[in-house]
Formats: structure tokens, C-alpha cells, sequence
């Protein structure tokens, strides 16, 4: 029986970094399953869903600890994985776009909290502004809403905050 296990992953960016965590993983009979991975401020930083045989466990994890010669950093999550509580809901998107500020994550994110919304995708980028060349920063957030959730009421405490950092919000449920 195999285990599904979750990996951080962290190093300075360098060709081949993933090929190296690929090859332990498959190298202990495990399985590649799903990952978010990108290269942030020169690190090279992700997360990796894979299954891993039970009896190769002990062996992977000692493989996988070396990699910390190479200066790669992965931390691992093991058996509370398969017993997550999956939230029941419908999906939404959010995206964002306006001048960059420090709070603008924080805020977005308290909002979604208080109405019980769960992430399931979460992406920044901070550019440069086309016209301007002003600092801008975006979100994309592919959402559960709860069952219960008014969604209206959300709409117009996300709008509330868009008008708050100044910012552009659109969203959508699916």
C-alpha cells in the first residue's frame, strides 16, 4: 500500500532541482501526483503531493533528507494528509489588480476568512504598471464558497475592501 505524503520544497535556483526531488520520489517506487512550484526572489520554492509504498517510507525519507547536501531543503507531511477534511461548497474566482501596498493579501484574506471561504489556489504577482511603470500588484484565487454563504454578501464585502486599498476586484461563481 502506498502513503501519500506531502513535500516542501525549498532551495537557491539552479537547473535541476526538480528533476532531483522527481528522481527520489521515483527512485523508492513512489508516484508523482500534483505540484505548485516557482522560482521567488532567486529560490526556487514548491509543494509536491506524491505516494510513496509503505515499505520504501523509511528508505525515501532518508533519501529525501539528503538532498539538504545538495542545498535543497524539503519538509515532509505524512498520514494527517489522507484524512483532510475536503470543504463541500461551489467554486469562485477572484482576481485583483491595482497600485502595490503593503496590506492588500491581508485584507483580501481576513474577508474570505470571515465568510467561512476556503483557498484553494492562491497566486501573486507584483509588475510593472504598462502606462506608468508603477509598482502593480494582482491576485488569482480559485475559491470553495460554503454552501450557506450568501454570495451576494461576499460580493459586496469584497467590493467594500476593492474600495478600501483602491484596488480592481472581479469575481465569479461558477
Amino acid at each position: 500500500m502506498a502513503q501519500e505524503i506531502i513535500l516542501s520544497v525549498v532551495a537557491p535556483d539552479r537547473p535541476g532541482l526538480v528533476d532531483e526531488v522527481a528522481s527520489v520520489i521515483t527512485g523508492h517506487g513512489g508516484n508523482w501526483l500534483a505540484a505548485s512550484m516557482a522560482r521567488l526572489g532567486g529560490q526556487f520554492a514548491g509543494i509536491v503531493q506524491a505516494d510513496i509504498p509503505d515499505e520504501q517510507r523509511e528508505s525515501f525519507e532518508r533519501a529525501i533528507a539528503g538532498l539538504a547536501g545538495k542545498g535543497i531543503e524539503v519538509t515532509l507531511r505524512g498520514e494527517e494528509t489522507s484524512s483532510a477534511t475536503i470543504m463541500q461548497g461551489h467554486m469562485a474566482h477572484l482576481s485583483l489588480t491595482g497600485a502595490d501596498h503593503p496590506g492588500i493579501v491581508r485584507d483580501i484574506s481576513h474577508t474570505l476568512a470571515e465568510h467561512g471561504v476556503s483557498i484553494e489556489q492562491f497566486h501573486t504577482q507584483l509588475f510593472k504598471g504598462s502606462m506608468s511603470g508603477e509598482a502593480m500588484f494582482a491576485v488569482q484565487a480559485d475559491m470553495v464558497l460554503p454552501e450557506d454563504l450568501d454570495d451576494d454578501k461576499l460580493r459586496e464585502a469584497l467590493e467594500d475592501i476593492a474600495g478600501d486599498l483602491l484596488v480592481e476586484i472581479e469575481f465569479k461563481v461558477d
